[in-house]
């Protein structure tokens, strides 16, 4: 990786100690797209379901079968093979409730933020030249610098008023971004080789100032 590029990644250590959460442990719809990581949440929750079943099935039984149908193999069967997936959706709805929604879209957002540091990082590396200290490469990186500020503020701020739920952000710097600077970057470099990620770079800063909005409106 080239020099310029150097520590504009947002490392998982750093991603943990600035949200206070480890993001592994946080619940992402949008990775159900990867066929092995679908396949391997599924398996996991329906072991998990399998592994709960006998003591609700053993709760129903006692409670609910019993009273009413008496000994039923037929309904101590179809409790086998209800009562896993029941888990499942409830396993699914309660995540749906407690996953931080504006935690979730952060991380989304830097995922799009690293997907185009490695996108300039290949397109470096396949280049027959080194990149030359351009005024367009410049104003990439210094865009890209500008998007890591507002995500690592964004952090900052989603973790204080989840951690502190009853708590008025009081400095009004919490809320402010970057966007207008990205947006002259990307007015002053519509051209050149480096315009396409300076595009992809403004829809970043775009999509922190909206959940940075959605933020402020919860104080």
């Amino acid at each position: 990786m080239q020099s310029d590029l150097q520590g504009l990644e947002l490392t998982v250590g750093e991603l943990r100690h600035l949200s206070g959460i480890d993001p592994s442990e946080i619940f992402r719809s949008s990775q159900l797209r990867d066929p092995q990581f679908r396949l391997k949440f599924l398996l996991q929750e329906f072991l998990t379901g399998l592994a709960l079943t006998p003591i609700l099935l053993g709760f129903v039984y006692l409670f609910v079968i019993r009273p009413f149908l008496g000994n039923s193999v037929i309904a101590a069967i179809v409790g086998l093979v209800v009562i896993p997936f029941t888990i499942m959706g409830i396993r699914w709805l309660w995540r749906q409730q407690t996953t931080p929604k504006t935690l979730v879209a952060l991380l989304e957002d830097i995922d799009r933020y690293h997907a185009t540091l490695k996108a300039i990082d290949i397109g470096d590396r396949l280049s027959d030249e080194s990149p030359i200290d351009t005024p367009e490469r410049q104003a990439l990186i210094r865009a890209l610098t500008l998007t890591r500020d507002d995500l690592v503020r964004a952090l900052k701020t989603e973790r204080i008023l989840r951690e502190n739920r009853d708590f008025l952000a009081t400095s009004p710097d919490l809320f402010v971004n970057n966007l207008t600077a990205l947006t002259a970057l990307q007015t002053n470099h519509q051209a050149g080789e480096y315009a396409q990620y300076l595009r992809e770079t403004l829809q970043i800063g775009i999509g922190v100032r909206e959940e940075m909005q959605k933020l402020q409106k919860r104080r």
